[in-house]
């Protein structure tokens, strides 16, 4: 199954390809985008970044990585991607949730919007069964996202070091959703 075009009320999501380059250098060189995220990437490493994207979309049917558009411009991206590394067999039946939003776009309830699309699509497209959602223990913006999508803390650990520059904060949070506690009670979704 490809990835499908997804639509709200103000977000399009397209499945991201290499034709999402420049955009990727925009949004991935902005320190501020990118401060929970290790730093702003130089252009060399968005292109390497989306060719792993890409690579990793292909990993899982239906899961993957989307370019999202507001009125037609470009807002940032939504990643429901198979969870683990990318040389592994990803886990059956879970998703893992990112987004990553230009700064003109942050606070306008965009992210949880996006993020509640990929959940219903994951969820009733895709018949996975938890989705989940990792951040910096510090970054309050992505969890207030991860709660207002309707994600749940479920524990804290820490980042691989390996992932981050030196001296990085490596304290990081986990939460997440099942597919039990979306439908709600009677079945009916949230």
């Amino acid at each position: 199954m490809p990835q499908a075009i997804l639509h709200t009320e103000r977000v399009h999501l397209v499945p991201l390809s290499a034709e999402h380059l420049e955009y990727q250098v925009e949004l991935d060189s902005d320190p501020e985008v990118m401060r929970y995220l290790g730093g702003a990437l130089t252009r060399q490493q968005v292109e390497k970044e989306l060719h792993e994207a890409l690579a990793d979309a292909d990993r899982a049917a239906g899961l993957g990585y989307w370019a999202g558009f507001v009125e037609g411009h470009f807002a940032g991206y939504w990643i429901l991607r198979p969870p683990g590394p990318i040389d592994q067999e990803p886990a059956e039946g879970q998703g893992e949730l990112g987004y990553r939003l230009l700064r003109c776009h942050w606070r306008q309830g965009l992210g949880s919007e996006g993020s509640r699309e990929l959940i219903r699509h994951g969820f009733e497209d895709l018949g996975l069964t938890r989705i989940c959602a990792m951040t910096a223990a510090d970054n309050t913006a992505s969890r207030a996202t991860m709660a207002a999508a309707g994600l749940q803390h479920v524990h804290d650990f820490r980042a691989d070091p390996s992932d981050f520059p030196p001296g990085t904060d490596l304290r990081a949070v986990e939460y997440a959703i099942v597919r039990e506690q979306w439908k709600g009670p009677n079945g009916r979704r949230w």
